[in-house]
């Protein structure tokens, strides 16, 4: 019912306004296999980011948008892979296998460090495979700070050239500043914001939340947050 709710007044919405561009929005789901997350934290991710997809005021928006959706893992240096491939989003039934495919997705490392900068430099080269897509947002999840490599505000001027928008979701379980430290090195674009999970058992609240912010900016006016 929400869907169907949702989805009428997000058509009307498209039809009384200009004609939506294909593809509105390239989002990059970067997530956190550092050492400082165990098995069952990343398990914890990744059923957050399942559900999330599943929820009916997010799916809708992704298919008027006709999205682009991908899953980067990253970790140490020279540890970053895309372990999800661009997925189109054009109905909902794309968004249920892919929240399907996410569930099932297998961790790529273990104890190793966290190069943040290098996976937001390793996302940049990502966009090139959907240049149709008129909006670019990296969402990047961490429980650290990053303790190697390029330092994100390094690749701030890249990133804003590039018309890509970076925002951020701090797990903040081992470290109470992580937000703060997110915002001044992590985040940038126009809008871009980080939001804040005390710990892990907090993430799939925060997540989903933080796609309904991001997924549905260009619909501000629209509070699709009150159909819920």
């Amino acid at each position: 019912m929400k869907r169907v709710m949702g989805m009428a007044i997000a058509l009307g919405l498209a039809w009384s306004a200009p004609q939506a561009r294909a593809c509105e929005l390239a989002l990059i789901l970067a997530v956190d296999v550092s050492g400082s997350v165990d098995s069952n934290e990343y398990d914890i991710q990744m059923q957050g980011l399942a559900e999330a997809l599943r929820d009916g005021v997010i799916s809708e928006a992704l298919v008027l948008k006709e999205a682009a959706v991908q899953v980067i893992q990253w970790t140490g240096r020279g540890r970053h892979r895309v372990s999800v491939p661009w997925t189109h989003i054009r109905n909902f039934e794309d968004t249920d296998r892919l929240a399907d495919v996410i569930g099932a997705d297998i961790r790529i490392w273990r104890n190793f460090s966290t190069a943040l900068g290098e996976a937001l430099s390793f996302a940049i080269q990502q966009f090139e495979a959907v240049p149709e897509c008129s909006r670019r947002v990296i969402d990047v999840s961490g429980d650290g700070r990053s303790n190697e490599g390029v330092r994100p505000p390094e690749l701030h001027s890249t990133l804003n050239a590039a018309d890509i928008t970076v925002n951020a979701l701090a797990i903040e379980a081992y470290d109470k500043g992580l937000t703060d430290y997110f915002r001044a090195e992590v985040i940038t674009g126009p809008g871009a914001f980080a939001m804040r999970a005390a710990d892990f058992s907090e993430y799939p609240d925060t997540i989903r939340r933080k796609l309904l912010r991001e997924i549905t900016k260009q619909l501000s006016y629209l509070d699709l947050e009150s159909l819920r």
